[in-house]
C-alpha cells in the first residue's frame, strides 16, 4: 500500500529535511516514527527538501508499507513517535505510481520579514528581521520581472545539483500587513536557496539601494555572484504542493500570517 501525508514542521533545531549522518533532520525523524507504527523499516519521498532552520506547513510525503494499518492509526501513531516539532496534519492511501516529489504540479511559498527597528524576541527564528524601512510597493514592482519561465542561475545557490536553471514563476507578490512584510511565490519547481536569494534581492529593492529594474538585470546575468544576499532561512516557509485532482488529495493548512 502507498500512503502520502501531509506534515509541518519548526525548522529551527533540525539540520534541514533530507537525512545526514549524525545530525538531526526532520526527514530522520519523519521515518524513525513511522518505522514504530509500521513495525518495519520505512523510507519516504518527499515534495521539496528544505534547508536547515527552514519550515513547513504543507510538506507532502509518501511511503509504502504492507502493515495492516487504518489512516487514524497512521496518523496519531505517528504523531505520537514524533518529536513536538514536527507533526502530521492527514494521511490518505493513493495510486502506486503516486510520488510526492514527481507529481508535483506547483510547490508554494512564504517568506515573512518583520520590517522594524526592535528586534523579535518570541519570532526570532520564525521570521526575518530587517530594521531598515523596507517599502513593499518598489519589491512587488521588481518581484514582476521574475514572473515566467527564466534561467535562474543568479538565484541559485553555487552548489545548486538541478541539472537546469530554469523554472516557472506562475506567482510572485509582495504584501504589508503592519510591521511585516509576506513574500508569496509559487512555480512548477525550485532551486537550491531560490526562494531566500529572490527575498534578498527584493529587501534590497525595498531598501533603495537598487533600482526596481535590477531584478531584471540579474535574470539577463545568469551569474550567481552578481545576484545578492540569501536571506535568512528562519523567515521561509513550504506552505503548499498541488497535484493533480485525480489523486484527492486534501488541502493544506492555510499558511502563516503574523500582522
Amino acid at each position: 500500500m502507498r500512503i502520502a501525508l501531509g506534515i509541518e514542521y519548526d525548522g529551527t533545531d533540525f539540520c534541514g529535511w533530507q537525512v545526514q549522518k549524525g545530525t538531526r533532520t526532520v526527514q530522520g525523524a519523519v521515518e524513525a516514527a513511522l518505522s514504530k507504527v509500521a513495525n518495519h523499516p520505512v523510507q519516504v519521498v518527499c515534495a521539496g527538501r528544505t534547508d536547515a532552520g527552514v519550515h513547513a506547513v504543507g510538506q507532502v510525503v509518501n511511503f509504502d508499507s504492507d502493515a495492516p494499518r487504518s489512516m487514524r492509526s497512521w496518523l496519531l501513531g505517528t504523531n505520537s513517535n514524533l518529536p513536538p516539532d514536527v507533526g502530521v496534519t492527514w494521511a490518505q492511501t493513493v495510486d502506486s505510481e503516486f510520488s510526492a516529489r514527481f507529481a508535483a504540479t506547483a510547490r508554494s511559498y512564504r517568506y515573512i520579514i518583520l520590517n522594524r527597528m526592535p528586534r523579535p524576541a518570541v519570532l526570532r527564528d520564525r521570521v526575518c528581521w530587517h530594521h531598515r524601512p523596507l517599502d513593499a510597493a518598489l519589491m512587488q514592482s521588481a518581484a514582476r520581472h521574475l514572473l515566467g519561465e527564466h534561467d535562474f542561475s543568479s538565484f541559485r545557490a553555487l552548489a545548486c545539483q538541478a541539472h537546469h536553471p530554469v523554472r516557472t514563476i506562475h506567482r510572485l507578490e509582495v504584501v504589508r500587513s503592519g510591521d511585516f512584510i509576506h513574500i508569496d511565490v509559487t512555480a512548477n519547481a525550485f532551486l537550491h536557496h531560490m526562494v531566500r536569494n529572490i527575498a534578498g534581492v527584493l529587501m534590497t529593492v525595498g531598501e533603495g539601494e537598487r533600482p526596481v529594474e535590477w531584478t531584471a538585470e540579474l535574470l539577463a546575468a545568469r551569474d550567481r555572484t552578481v545576484g545578492g544576499v540569501t536571506a535568512p532561512a528562519g523567515g521561509l516557509y513550504l506552505v503548499a504542493v498541488e497535484y493533480p485532482a485525480r489523486f484527492g488529495l486534501p488541502e493544506g493548512a492555510p499558511p502563516p500570517r503574523f500582522g
